[in-house]
């Protein structure tokens, strides 16, 4: 292929990639959640009037237990009136514009979780937030909130803690580590917040890891992955398997499945996510008795996709695996399209996304990705029939991650409902809770001790696509 060809090749995967980045449409809120993806006393300090999504402010105003709205979609008059009405402490009339716009508008965990916190008025309530993206990442984001509302409901419904029912403060961060240490610091300053789920990337949990430590805040983590978060802050725990579950599961099926297992891997130097994975693959493929042949850093000025599968398939690689996050999809999706299938595909949990699937299309058949959770064999449990119910449509593990974080911290307030009090008991070596994705329980450096599981793009009409993601058994 000529250079002047290989440039236009490369125009128009960037123009198919961009013109359907928009349009993802209603199939995600049904397979990845995200777009069908608890001390008493008084709630958090919330200002009042600041805009959905807003940006500026102070770390203040992106806490709120309901009087200000901070995801912007779906916006409907009744969510407005919801939170005029929390802000005067008008619980009626909030419970029931709430219920009003849920009848509509079933998938907002914004709304539920206002709708729950509403239920509560003014009685004693334990109090823990959820920090998430909510508007720089609004899908992920919302995934999250699924889970922490769906384990709200169900304590709450369920008579509460030990009697006492489970509030929920939602904390915008942007995903951003300097953005997010403000807000941890916020939400480390007021004694009535008793745990926190979250943060959503690594980089961002690492960094808001230190304000909790030093506040004795515990923090458990159900998305963020990276090995430096083990062991970053004794407060800190996540209920996500970390990168080293992930290498792993993946190292073994590329030693298992190709022969040679002579690797190309993809990554974002600017992501400790990214590095981390990275990192642990290459140690995991050597020690399986793989090798890998060459790295490109997607996020490298110079990149191109065309020119790193050409070498690539020069130097004899038999499988590309994409270690990209979530803000370099694009570039992971350039590499699949230009791959054409040639060599055969990996990825890490961020590819588990609806847009590999839309841009993706055949050249992402056969894409093999680990993931920490998938229904496979579990949609006939409570969990699964309760979000169902709740979302209209099933969840992803970002949602199941959430809501097994969330029972967790229900269950160490169940124990000792103070901020040592919870720390202690997710420390303390028999402690275990059963979540959506089986026993929930710590090894001492806040790691979850679980293994990863593995989907495969294929073709089929369970997506509006005409392609989606099956359990490897």
């Amino acid at each position: 292929m000529t250079k002047r060809n290989e440039i236009a090749a490369l125009l128009g995967a960037l123009l198919i990639t961009g013109g359907v980045l928009g349009g993802l449409g209603w199939w995600a809120y049904r397979q990845f959640g995200g777009n069908l993806t608890g001390g008493g006393g008084t709630p958090p300090t919330a200002t009042n009037g600041t805009a959905p999504g807003n940006q500026g402010g102070s770390a203040q105003s992106r806490i709120s237990t309901g009087a200000t709205l901070l995801v912007a979609e779906p916006a409907t008059p009744a969510k407005t009136q919801a939170a005029q009405a929390l802000q005067a402490s008008d619980f009626d009339t909030a419970v029931a514009v709430l219920t009003q716009h849920l009848e509509q508008n079933s998938n907002d965990p914004e709304a539920r979780i206002l709708l729950n916190n509403a239920e509560i008025g003014d009685q004693p309530a334990y109090t823990i937030a959820v920090a998430a993206p909510v508007a720089t990442a609004v899908n992920p984001a919302k995934e999250i909130l699924r889970g922490v509302a769906q384990a709200q409901t169900r304590i709450n419904q369920s008579g509460g803690i030990n009697g006492t029912p489970l509030k929920v403060a939602i904390a915008s961060d942007d995903d951003n580590p300097q953005t997010a240490t403000p807000v941890a610091q916020a939400l480390a300053d007021n004694p009535d917040i008793l745990g926190v789920v979250g943060h959503f990337g690594s980089d961002t949990s690492i960094a808001a890891s230190e304000v909790y430590d030093q506040a004795g805040l515990a923090m458990i983590s159900p998305t963020s992955t990276s090995v430096q978060l083990s062991n970053a802050a004794e407060k800190v725990f996540r209920t996500v398997p970390s990168d080293r579950f992930t290498a792993t599961t993946l190292s073994r099926y590329a030693v298992d499945t190709f022969a040679p297992a002579n690797i190309v891997v993809f990554f974002n130097g600017n992501s400790g996510y990214s590095e981390s994975l990275k990192s642990e693959f290459t140690t995991a493929i050597y020690s399986d008795g793989g090798q890998v042949l060459a790295e490109f850093d997607v996020s490298a000025p110079g990149f191109n996709a065309l020119t790193a599968v050409s070498q690539a398939i020069q130097q004899g690689a038999t499988a590309l695996v994409l270690m990209t996050n979530t803000s370099t999809l694009d570039q992971a999706l350039q590499v699949i399209q230009v791959n054409q299938q040639r060599l055969a595909l990996l990825g890490g949990d961020s590819l588990y996304n609806p847009q590999l699937l839309e841009v993706g299309g055949s050249d992402a058949v056969g894409m093999v990705v680990a993931v920490p959770w998938i229904l496979g064999d579990n949609t006939q449990s409570d969990f699964v029939q309760t979000s169902r119910q709740l979302w209209g449509g099933d969840v992803n593990w970002r949602t199941a991650m959430a809501y097994d974080a969330t029972i967790a911290l229900a269950e160490a307030l169940r124990n000792a409902p103070t901020r040592a009090g919870v720390v202690d008991t997710l420390k303390t070596p028999g402690f275990q809770v059963d979540g959506a994705t089986g026993t929930v329980q710590f090894l001492p450096s806040g790691d979850r001790n679980q293994a990863m599981q593995l989907v495969e793009v294929e073709r089929g009409d369970s997506t509006s696509f005409g392609y989606q993601f099956t359990a490897i058994e």
